[in-house]
């Protein structure tokens, strides 16, 4: 049982302060409803960080306030700069983050805190181009020692592995202390765990392309191949999609890019495999290819588009699809200049009669 709150004028090392309440102006509209405790510890707090206190008992005071209230902003900038300014032993530091963070691993300031450490040390320590900084980066990069932090985010990302801020962090671990080499195991390790993380897909790519070794051919055609396999067990999952589409958009040659694309989508295709996403992924190449000036490509959607429309007496669900391309490619014809206007009034009769002959897609029944 966690013991009683104490006022803090009735605390003998605290009586030399005046607390400060808080001004919500003349006529405040509507007060929150503070706790008495959380009131009392705030009015001393005020109080101390007017003056610039950098004591033990201000140190204390924090915790008990981070104890009621872990999102408070102002409270976590001034206990880092308690920290550094008592030269407070910051692995016992990291012990209080990881337990707070096991209870509250969304919570946004056990995370983050304001960038403003003291001089000194941001004149000869690596910051973070963002404005605001994780408090446990300034307290790791204090120590200069990353053993720990790996273990304490893949237990974090076990219990949600989808945490943003676990995810970001573990993105400046990596860079910071050159820890590249075990990530894409550990990602094929997620991956068969959960293909259709997100999280876990966008880290590949991370990795991928802003680690310090530039990916070779032979490895980006493994990556690929990798990919796809991933796309074959689960058709209807876009991470995955994006991920090979990220991957193809950094080819240094686009025909060949839509050229492994648009063969993928039709050995999907072929093996009767529905997906939106593959349709969606023959329109993207449609479009490139036109873009580059290809005039037959619009064609070829049409045709896509039709084959999956007209006469089609099978899966409802890959019917509904065909629908979902036709109005994505319907789109790129009215929107690319030059429109070929023959072609859209082809397609548009097309599209009519098989909506009129389906009623499961003119009310998304299916």
């Amino acid at each position: 049982m966690a013991d009683a709150f104490v006022p803090y004028n009735k605390r003998p090392e605290w009586q030399d302060i005046t607390p400060i309440p808080q001004d919500d102006g003349p006529n405040p509209l509507v007060l929150i409803a503070y706790s008495s405790d959380y009131t009392d510890a705030m009015n001393y707090f005020r109080a101390i960080s007017s003056k610039n206190e950098l004591s033990e008992r201000a140190l204390d005071l924090t915790t008990q306030i981070i104890g009621m209230n872990p999102a408070h902003y102002t409270i976590w900038n001034y206990r880092q700069n308690l920290l550094l300014a008592l030269n407070k032993d910051l692995h016992a530091e990291l012990e209080f983050i990881d337990e707070l963070s096991k209870e509250r691993s969304k919570n946004y300031q056990v995370w983050y805190v304001a960038s403003a450490v003291n001089p000194d040390f941001r004149a000869t320590h690596y910051i973070s181009p963002t404005i605001t900084r994780h408090h446990r980066q300034v307290v790791v990069e204090r120590l200069n020692d990353s053993s720990r932090e790996l273990p304490f985010i893949a237990y974090i990302l076990e219990e949600d592995s989808k945490n943003y801020h676990a995810w970001s962090y573990r993105q400046w671990v990596i860079t910071r202390f050159d820890l590249w080499s075990g990530e894409l195991p550990y990602l094929d390790e997620l991956l068969i765990i959960d293909v259709r993380n997100n999280s876990a897909w966008n880290h590949r790519y991370f990795v991928v392309f802003e680690g310090p070794t530039k990916p070779t051919q032979e490895f980006l055609e493994k990556e690929i191949e990798f990919t796809k396999g991933k796309i074959r067990l689960a058709p209807n999952n876009q991470s995955s999609w994006n991920y090979l589409k990220g991957i193809l958009a950094r080819s240094p040659n686009p025909t060949t890019a839509d050229d492994i694309l648009a063969s993928f989508c039709a050995e999907l295709r072929d093996s009767e495999i529905v997906s939106s996403h593959l349709l969606a992924s023959l329109v993207d190449v449609s479009e490139a290819r036109a873009k580059r000036g290809d005039k037959t490509s619009l064609n070829q959607g049409v045709k896509v588009g039709r084959g999956g429309m007209i006469g089609y007496t099978g899966s409802p669900r890959l019917l509904y699809d065909a629908w979902l391309f036709m109005r994505c490619f319907e789109t790129c014809l009215i929107f690319m200049p030059p429109v070929n206007t023959r072609l859209a009034t082809t397609w548009q009769r097309s599209t009519t009669r098989s909506v009129k002959n389906t009623g499961c897609i003119a009310s998304r029944t299916c």
